[in-house]
């Protein structure tokens, strides 16, 4: 999927989950607060002192407007205040849309607001970095400790190179609060009746598969009317035959890598051989993603290849009947982060931006976030949670994250790869390309890119 529809989708199921899990135009920003009117240079030109800097205005605009999103990032902003009492935020939220609609404006403008949630991609925050539009963290990174607080493998999804060409490394341009993750749900009591364990090896979910089929159950479900959906199930599977870092560097856009390779040769006929053996749903082009997950939800299928977002609406018609776990077998699962917080080039206010920032990622806020029925995208595994597929959910994002597993969604790769890869996974899946044509199809789009980007 898209990298906006990916966010917007995700932004709604979090809402949902909270429901299931929670217990409970701007104005121009202020003077500068500190000397700084340039990116710093290292953590000796920044200032952590937050209750130091003076009386500032904070313009923040975030698009956490949903339920639970909204409830965590009230509670943080409140407490921020409480703790620092010269710094007053101005808020400015804006649903998913709006703030892509109105954030590119805003940045070109001269006053522009101190702190924004962009999204990840090259349209936005690539795009934003390449025009010198966000500040780089980088020096408030080392200050505060936050290349400790997240793995390499989260870090990346923040991270570009100064001219916004190289996505994944460089320096650090936000701070995420979320995670996200793209695992195997499965239907607990079907695989009680089946005489089955939750697979942990990729050649135990190919035995279950079978087992299901032979049972007359559906073994796996999937709807890509919507096209991005089996971009998911494809990135699984891939990361059973391929390197991760191969993976990283296609999905991500980068040169040294190629898709016409034997290993992902593998990974499409894995999908086509699913499709031979009525392991997937025959309408599975014509089945609308929504639909998809929600017959798994009222007892259709037994496995079911999604995000961790779709935890909060499946847990409720489910229970703990459904299980979330990792893909079976190597230790890789595509993945990412919720919006990042960037601070803009422009505020006045680097300082307190920043220190905002770290504010709401910390391990208090990540409890916030916990509470809220949120996956925190740092210290995961130090959260408590009832037992069951919240749990897993966890676990899970923690596991992956500390082994570097986690991998970029492959929509990531260049501006129009979405759209590329969902229309060659359709024709793959229908046998109107064979595994060969599919990869021919999606290295023509990234070679033109990578090629074209120096």
């Amino acid at each position: 999927m898209n990298a906006s529809t990916r966010a917007a989708l995700a932004a709604g199921a979090v809402a949902l989950a909270a429901a299931a899990c929670a217990p409970g135009s701007s104005a121009p920003p202020a003077a500068p607060s500190s000397a700084l009117s340039a990116p710093s240079s290292g953590p000796a030109a920044v200032r952590t002192d937050a209750a130091a800097l003076g009386k500032v205005t904070l313009t923040v605009w975030d698009q956490e407007v949903r339920g639970a999103q909204n409830a965590q990032m009230t509670a943080l902003n409140t407490a921020f205040q409480a703790k620092y009492p010269n710094i007053t935020i101005k808020r400015v939220s804006r649903s998913f849309d709006d703030l892509n609609t109105t954030l590119r404006l805003a940045l070109s403008g001269n006053e522009p607001p101190d702190v924004v949630q962009a999204n990840n991609g090259r349209p936005q925050m690539g795009a934003f970095v390449k025009a010198g539009q966000l500040r780089p963290l980088d020096a408030y990174a080392d200050a505060y400790g936050w290349k400790k607080r997240y793995p390499q493998s989260v870090l990346q999804y923040v991270s570009y190179t100064p001219d916004g060409k190289d996505f994944g490394q460089g320096s650090v341009y936000g701070m995420p609060q979320a995670g996200e993750v793209v695992g195997l749900l499965y239907n607990r009591t079907k695989l009680t009746k089946l005489g089955l364990q939750p697979p942990t090896t990729w050649a135990d979910f190919q035995a279950a598969l079978e087992k299901a089929k032979q049972a007359g159950e559906q073994p796996l479900m999937l709807g890509n009317l919507d096209k991005w959906p089996a971009v998911h199930v494809f990135g699984t599977v891939q990361g059973q035959f391929v390197p991760k870092d191969q993976i990283a560097t296609l999905g991500f856009g980068r040169k040294g890598a190629t898709w016409s390779t034997p290993e992902n040769t593998k990974a499409a006929q894995q999908l086509v051989d699913w499709m031979d053996k009525g392991y997937l749903n025959k309408d599975v082009n014509g089945l609308g993603y929504d639909a998809s997950w929600q017959a798994f939800g009222k007892g259709k299928g037994v496995f079911y290849i999604g995000g961790s977002w779709l935890i909060g609406e499946l847990g409720k018609s489910m229970g703990k009947d459904l299980g979330f776990s990792l893909p079976p077998g190597t230790p890789a699962a595509t993945g990412g982060t919720g919006l990042p917080f960037a601070v803009t080039a422009k505020s006045p206010n680097p300082d307190a931006a920043a220190a905002y920032l770290d504010f709401i990622t910390n391990a208090d806020a990540m409890k916030v976030l916990t509470q809220n029925g949120l996956l925190p995208v740092a210290d995961t595994d130090r959260q408590t949670v009832e037992e069951g597929p919240t749990k897993d959910m966890f676990t899970a994002f923690a596991a992956i994250t500390k082994q570097d597993g986690l991998l970029p969604y492959l929509d990531y790769a260049t501006p129009t790869f979405a759209d590329t890869l969902g229309a060659a996974l359709q024709d793959l899946m229908a046998k109107k390309a064979t595994p060969e044509e599919f990869l021919a199809t999606l290295e023509k789009d990234y070679k033109k890119f990578v090629d074209s980007n120096g």
